[in-house]
């Protein structure tokens, strides 16, 4: 079966680039503000925060960054996660109709969702590093480990995609409901907060796996030394680990589901 997998994987790399192209000439051909819509909620949440933070309706911690700059990093690093969590599910339901008349490798359509969410999230890294500079923060050498991170965001919001996607086709709960679990997940990841230093926060936050990748990507990105940098690549190790399983729940699931939808 793994080679199964991976002899698909690689013969539909051609396709899985058409895919991805198609995608982003659509996603950006109908709309007016064009690429601004790679940072515009992002954006909007940062002036969220900075609004409750300066008005005193919450109260944040010291952080090692200015705050904007904290909470802008945080919540773009986090739209990639999202973008790479969405990815699966959404590319698999807009291919359904392709996917019950043609046979075809059916993880084209999960690489085309990761080119997609790698051309999204350059667009957010070129502006991430523009708003540093405007602000006097120059990245140093850990620069050249930000792809690094960004790739270990992707492939855990892969992961996690991949592993929701055969019950997100059956039951569309799972689309509507997810951007509210994300949105409850983001504020127990250090995204807007920093991290908590006692209390049972500070340990949901220490154990939580996206904290290291979270915090690494945003220190390479700023200029500071990564904390977690063995945590890091522990939670690397399972990720992998989890895409593969998920992978192949994957493959035996698209052909029943294939068979239901059409049905």
């Amino acid at each position: 079966m793994l080679k199964a997998m991976f002899r698909d994987l690689i013969a539909g790399r051609e396709l899985a680039w058409q895919l991805a192209v198609r995608d982003i000439r659509a996603q950006y051909r109908q709309t007016v503000l064009g690429l601004i819509w790679a940072f515009i909620l992002p954006l909007a949440n940062t002036l969220t925060w900075i609004f409750l933070s300066r008005s005193g309706i919450v109260s944040i911690s010291d952080t090692e960054l200015p705050y904007p700059v904290y909470v802008f990093t945080g919540t773009m690093i986090w739209a990639i996660f999202m973008d790479a969590v969405n990815a699966p599910l959404q590319k698999t339901l807009a291919a359904k109709q392709m996917l019950a008349k043609i046979n075809f490798q059916r993880e084209a359509i999960v690489v085309s969702g990761i080119y997609q969410t790698l051309f999204n999230g350059a667009i957010k890294i070129m502006i991430l590093i523009g708003t540093l500079l405007f602000f006097g923060i120059y990245p140093d050498w850990g620069l050249i480990c930000l792809p690094m991170g960004i790739i270990s965001l992707i492939l855990a919001g892969t992961s996690l995609g991949l592993l929701l996607t055969p019950v997100g086709m059956l039951y569309t709960d799972i689309g509507k409901s997810l951007p509210l679990l994300m949105q409850f997940l983001m504020y127990l990841t250090p995204v807007v907060f920093p991290m908590p230093t006692s209390t049972l926060t500070a340990v949901i936050y220490k154990f939580n796996p996206l904290t290291p990748l979270i915090l690494s990507t945003r220190n390479w990105l700023t200029g500071f030394t990564p904390v977690y940098l063995s945590y890091f690549f522990i939670v690397n190790a399972l990720v992998i680990a989890l895409l593969l399983v998920v992978w192949v729940l994957y493959r035996a699931a698209m052909p029943i589901l294939i068979e239901r939808l059409s049905a």
